[in-house]
C-alpha cells in the first residue's frame, strides 16, 4: 500500500507540473489585442513611408489601382504572424476585365519572406466586388545564421498591389483593409542566442541609443516595439518543459527503486533459507 501511495503521489505531482506548462504549450490560437485601438487610415507608397500598425489593428487606405501600398508592423520572437488583406474593387460596370492582386511580406532587412500557406495572390473576376488575400509567415526565431532567410524579430513590411489588369482599369479607385494576427509558438521554434537588436529601420549603435536615452527621446528600436516591448530572446517555455521532464524522470527513478528493492531483511527469529 505504501508503494501504491508513493506512485500515486508521483503521478499527481507529474500531472501538476504538466498542468503548469499546458497554457504555454496549448496557446495555439491567434492573438489579437483588443486594446490595440484603430489602425492607420492611409498607407505609404515606399518602404520608407510605410504606415505603422500593431497586430490586432485594422489598417485601411484608399488608393488608385496600380499604386503600391506599404504598411509595417512588429513581430517578436516565437510569434507566427498571419497577414490578411481585403481589397474592395471598383464597380464592375467600370471595369474591363479580371484583376489579379498580390500581398507580399518583407522583414526588417527587406528580404521577402515566403508564406507557409495562404492565398498570397488571387484573381478577381470582372463581376467580383472584393478579393481576399492571406499570408501565414514562418515562426519568428530569436537568431539565425547569416546566410539563412529565417524570419527574425523586428519590423515586417506588407506590400499590396495589383499585378494584372486591363490597361483601361489603371487609376480606378479601390479600398484596402489589412490586419495581422499572431500565433504564439513558444519553445517549439526556440533557438539559442539572440540578436543584439531587433531588425528595425533606423536602428543604430549602442552609443547612439544611449545618447537618445540621455536626450529623453525614444530610439528607433523602442519606437518600433510592440505594445509590451521586445522580448530578450533567451526565455521560452522549453525551460519549463525541461524542468518538468527532469522532475518526472527523478520520480520515475524513485518509483522504480521502490518496486525493485524487495522487502528488506527477514524478521527476527526466522533463519534464512538455504
Amino acid at each position: 500500500m505504501r508503494t501504491v501511495r508513493m506512485l500515486a503521489t508521483a503521478a499527481l505531482a507529474g500531472a501538476a507540473l504538466l498542468g503548469l506548462t499546458a497554457p504555454g504549450a496549448s496557446a495555439d490560437s491567434p492573438t489579437a489585442d483588443p486594446s490595440a485601438g484603430a489602425g492607420p487610415t492611409e498607407a505609404g507608397t515606399t518602404f520608407r513611408t510605410a504606415a505603422r500598425f500593431l497586430p490586432g489593428q485594422q489598417a485601411t487606405a484608399q488608393a488608385a489601382t496600380g499604386d503600391y501600398l506599404y504598411w509595417v508592423f512588429p513581430a517578436d520572437t516565437g510569434q507566427r504572424p498571419t497577414v490578411n488583406a481585403t481589397v474592395t474593387l471598383p464597380d464592375s460596370a467600370l471595369r474591363h476585365g479580371p484583376t489579379t492582386w498580390r500581398v507580399d511580406v518583407y522583414d526588417g532587412l527587406r528580404r521577402r519572406q515566403p508564406c507557409m500557406y495562404g492565398t498570397q495572390s488571387r484573381t478577381a473576376a470582372k463581376e467580383a466586388a472584393s478579393v481576399e488575400l492571406a499570408c501565414v509567415l514562418r515562426p519568428v526565431r530569436a537568431a539565425a545564421d547569416a546566410w539563412a532567410n529565417d524570419p527574425l524579430p523586428g519590423s515586417y513590411y506588407v506590400r499590396l498591389t495589383v499585378t494584372g489588369l486591363a490597361d483601361e482599369d489603371l487609376g480606378q479607385p479601390f479600398t484596402a483593409r489589412v490586419g495581422v494576427t499572431t500565433l504564439d509558438k513558444g519553445g517549439a521554434y526556440a533557438t539559442d542566442g539572440s540578436l543584439a537588436a531587433p531588425l528595425v529601420p533606423g536602428a543604430t549603435t549602442a552609443d547612439q541609443a544611449e545618447a537618445d536615452a540621455d536626450a529623453g527621446r525614444p530610439s528607433a528600436v523602442e519606437a518600433a516595439a510592440p505594445e509590451d516591448g521586445w522580448s530578450s530572446g533567451w526565455w521560452s517555455d522549453r525551460w519549463i518543459w525541461t524542468a518538468a521532464g527532469g522532475v518526472l524522470a527523478a520520480l520515475a527513478g524513485i518509483g522504480g527503486y521502490v518496486l525493485t528493492r524487495g522487502t528488506g531483511r527477514p524478521p527476527r527469529g526466522v533463519p534464512p533459507t538455504v
